[in-house]
């Protein structure tokens, strides 16, 4: 009769040990393999209506310094900034062409704050969060993804302020002010855009605020002039011939109108005595300068730097996946910076 070998016991016991050991070994491995890499690298595309726009050159200028100083030997960070030139067709294709460039997150200042959709897919097919900025997109659009975020300031809140100061400022000098002598102030107001919701909230506040306050007001007449400087003192020019010796109160939605209005009477050599007194918003540097000297009674300054910071740590945030908790978001989705207002007797301490 023939036995069959069987291994002994302690040869099993040392199999069973390999085995073992080589499962765990595996299962290490595929630990290790599946482990997300930290990212070495944050590259933003910036994309915002248009370089005219003195603010948001600013505010770009402070979102690159905020962003860069995250670098470290680990973390590598740059930022290509693109115009779209006022053009939202523009627009789409500046982000697609970011896109292309091996941006992992974009930064967009929307031309037109009702027609995202396009941008929202190209980012969506590539998996690219957006951080939109300054001009906030309609509600239901920002719902379409969850890496969508808005970063701002709430309009309404800037056309209160500019009223409260020009309150404050007509009842302390309203003999002057009011040239006419008629116990009412006539005024005008120079808008950004057409139909552009920031625009239309200013003005409503600022108005409404006066209007509460107890200053009677005649309204002369409005002009678009699109933020721009140039285009504010032409449409002033034309409204001075209008109204001669009429207008007492300048409301600008932003610094540029508001000194483009003051060039427009600088240019006639009027005496300070003749001029209406200007209000703008923002708080670029030109804008503080000029309250500083007294070409402007106040302005209400827009958080570029506030704004910038929490861009660059969302963004940093998006790519790294550390840090989300700590941002303090308004329905998980919108970081909102206050206004502050800006008087001669305040100034200094926001010029740089």
């Amino acid at each position: 009769m023939k036995f069959r070998s069987f291994p002994a016991a302690g040869a099993l016991f040392g199999i069973s040990i390999l085995f073992i050991f080589s499962i765990s070994t595996c299962f290490l491995c595929a630990c290790q393999i599946q482990k997300p890499e930290e990212p070495d690298k944050i590259y933003a595309g910036v994309t915002y209506y248009n370089q005219s726009d003195t603010f948001l050159n600013e505010l770009n200028s402070s979102f690159k310094e905020q962003l860069k100083s995250f670098a470290n030997d680990d973390l590598e960070v740059s930022v290509t900034i693109r115009d779209a030139a006022g053009s939202q067709r523009i627009q789409n294709d500046r982000v697609r062409e970011l896109i292309d460039m091996g941006c992992n997150v974009l930064c967009v200042n929307l031309v037109d704050r009702a027609d995202p959709s396009e941008i929202i897919d190209l980012a969506k097919e590539h998996d690219v969060p957006i951080i939109f900025f300054n001009r906030e997109p309609v509600a239901e659009d920002l719902m379409q993804w969850d890496k969508l975020y808005y970063v701002g300031a709430e309009a309404k809140e800037s056309g209160i302020i500019q009223g409260e100061m020009a309150v404050d400022v007509i009842r302390a000098d309203f003999n002057r002010i009011d040239r006419s002598k008629d116990g009412k102030i006539q005024y005008v107001v120079l808008e950004g855009e057409a139909g552009h919701q920031d625009s239309i909230v200013r003005t409503e506040n600022a108005v409404d605020t006066l209007k509460n306050n107890g200053i009677k007001l005649e309204k002369l007449s409005y002009q678009i002039a699109n933020w721009n400087r140039a285009q504010a003192q032409n449409r002033m020019e034309q409204m001075i011939v209008q109204y001669p010796n009429k207008i007492e109160l300048v409301l600008a939605n932003n610094d540029d109108m508001a000194l483009g209005a003051r060039d427009a009477y600088e240019k006639r050599n009027l005496t300070e005595s003749a001029l209406p007194v200007f209000f703008g918003i923002d708080g670029t540097d030109v804008g503080l300068e000029a309250v500083m000297d007294s070409r402007l009674s106040g302005t209400v300054y827009n958080d570029k730097e506030g704004q910038a910071a929490a861009m660059a740590k969302l963004a940093v945030a998006l790519i790294s996946g550390k840090g989300m908790k700590e941002i303090k978001f308004t329905n998980d989705k919108y970081i909102y910076l206050p206004y502050s207002r800006v008087s001669e007797e305040n100034v200094k301490k926001f010029l740089k």
